[in-house]
């Protein structure tokens, strides 16, 4: 795969991703590029919380269901179903956690990679 698809395919991902949260009313959306970060897992995380367990994991089944519909890509890992509080969803170059409020609070992932690019999504 060519660099250029490569990023038009992330892209493609990402803006997946967002509508998958914004169409169950996802919270605070963040986009943490750690395209820039030598040895990050990834290169993007992509952050939001619900404000119940059955929020968080209709968030998870949107994002699954739009991404699918507009790439094709499925994850290539999950976690979290089961209990709700912290699901992950890894596209490879996007990874996406979606947390209850008081477990992404706990976590702090925007506060641990402080240092990435951070652009936040609008509702």
């Amino acid at each position: 795969m060519t660099e250029n698809k490569s990023v038009s395919n992330t892209r493609n991902i990402l803006e997946s991703v967002f509508k998958g949260i914004q169409e169950k009313k996802g919270h605070h959306i963040l986009d943490l590029d750690l395209s820039e970060i030598e040895n990050a897992v990834t290169n993007h995380f992509v952050i939001c919380h619900g404000d119940s367990n059955r929020q968080v994991t209709a968030i998870a089944e949107s994002v699954e269901e739009v991404v699918r519909k507009e790439t094709s890509e499925k994850p290539w890992h999950r976690e979290g179903m089961q209990n709700a509080e912290w699901v992950l969803l890894d596209y490879a170059d996007v990874v996406v956690h979606i947390f209850n409020e008081n477990t992404r609070k706990f976590y702090n992932l925007e506060g641990l990679w402080a240092d990435a690019r951070i652009r936040k999504i609008e509702a």
